[in-house]
């Protein structure tokens, strides 16, 4: 917990009259209300990795690189010519890797 250090301290007087009922009120007043959730319904909307997705059947259609196209040699994403920087040891390599 931080200390302002420079602000004025109280004296005995001020100490004594802060009551026990005073200072629970204080407490009660600073407890922030905590929401109570169900564990169940909140893990239900999770993906754990490694679960089993065997029953899960993908539909992408792949289409090869066009003649238009490269693939980066340092990002290995697949990118039109008009984004070639330059080809290192014939390797294309893309203008965002590049810059």
């Amino acid at each position: 917990m931080a200390t302002d250090y420079d602000a004025p301290r109280k004296q005995d007087e001020e100490l004594r009259e802060d009551s026990l009922e005073q200072l629970k009120a204080r407490r009660s007043e600073h407890q922030s209300a905590e929401v109570e959730e169900d564990e169940v319904e909140a893990a239900e909307g999770f993906e754990l990795p490694g679960a089993d997705l065997s029953n899960v059947e993908l539909s992408i259609s792949v289409v090869p690189a066009q003649d238009d196209e490269f693939t980066c040699s340092q990002c290995f994403l697949v990118h039109h010519r008009s984004q070639l920087a330059y080809e290192e040891g014939g390797l294309p390599v893309c203008t965002e890797c590049a810059g």
